[in-house]
């Protein structure tokens, strides 16, 4: 059960806002569609997404991330609805029907949307006014992307999200090794997991120095390897880093924080807003050593608390 409590205060005193769930459970799914970016950074493609006469289901929401990675969420309208195993019935389904859905996205985003999307972070979001124990304890035993997110109503409009548990698969098959190969040989660039390989002992420490702060920021964090780069994110990424081994070798950090109201310093910190680069956020830092990381450090946790 959730803890979080809600308070509004005043001059004339202090009131606690009790939280409830959806009286009907459409209109907080239509609520979540409607603003699903600004919710769960997820651009929304499609609602009620039939899976054909084979499989006669139905997925509640489909959605590309700001990663380019494929969402589902389903929402627990029953407290004794098991969401999670439907769930993953439909994660199996989308991993077979690729083509299908990178048709979806080609019609709802284009052609070059399309064709960026990872199938690494393919993952499920489930969300519920309420999850037991055992629900929490599923998602542990399965190694999928899964995260669970209870929701509250406190009042017409306040709507409150919480992070109850989340699972990230970042061990790639050996075919998906092999396909994210080709891909980087095509575009002449190497994945994200070859370049920490490749990186000298010095910047795949600093690399490990760095993960391990960002991971030791909250429980709440994860860590999501991708293709070209790695995310962390709560709900949404706050920040991205990708690993540069030859020529200068450095890390570059993409942090979810607004340029103006950052100190910009030449040569370590840039806006980026306008210029085409890997992962999410509009301040580039560049990490070449052990003070540059002290330096980021100060701006991740803001990323971190903003986000």
């Amino acid at each position: 059960m959730s803890d979080i409590q809600l308070f509004r205060y005043s001059a004339s005193g202090v009131k606690e806002l009790s939280g409830k769930a959806a009286t009907i459970e459409k209109e907080l799914q239509s609520l979540i569609e409607s603003r699903m970016d600004t919710f769960l950074g997820v651009r929304f493609l499609d609602s009620e997404y039939s899976t054909g006469k084979t499989h006669r289901g139905r997925i509640d929401s489909l959605g590309l991330d700001e990663n380019n990675c494929p969402v589902i969420i389903e929402y627990k309208r029953h407290s004794n609805e098991n969401v999670i195993n439907q769930g993953l019935f439909y994660l199996d389904w989308l991993l077979d029907h690729k083509a299908e859905f990178k048709w979806l996205v080609m019609e709802k985003l284009g052609k070059e949307t399309a064709e960026a999307i990872d199938w690494s972070g393919t993952r499920l979001l489930c969300i519920a006014a309420d999850f037991n124990k055992y629900d929490e304890h599923a998602v542990q035993q399965i190694n999928r992307n899964i995260s669970l997110i209870r929701y509250k109503l406190f009042s017409d409009d306040l709507l409150m999200f919480e992070l109850v548990n989340a699972v990230v698969e970042n061990a790639f098959s050996e075919a998906a090794t092999d396909t994210l190969t080709a891909a980087a040989g095509k575009r002449n660039t190497r994945s994200h997991s070859e370049q920490i390989a490749s990186a000298s002992t010095e910047l795949a420490t600093l690399f490990e120095q760095l993960k391990s702060y960002v991971l030791s920021l909250g429980d709440e964090v994860q860590y999501k390897e991708l293709k070209l780069y790695g995310a962390f994110r709560r709900m949404r990424n706050f920040v991205c880093a990708g690993v540069y081994p030859v020529t200068d070798p450095h890390i570059r950090l993409w942090l979810k924080l607004d340029p103006e109201h950052i100190q910009l310093e030449e040569g370590f910190s840039r806006d980026v807003t306008h210029i085409g680069h890997w992962g999410t956020g509009n301040v580039e830092l560049v990490v070449r050593d052990e003070h540059d990381l002290m330096k980021a450090k100060l701006l991740i946790e803001k990323a971190y608390q903003e986000n």
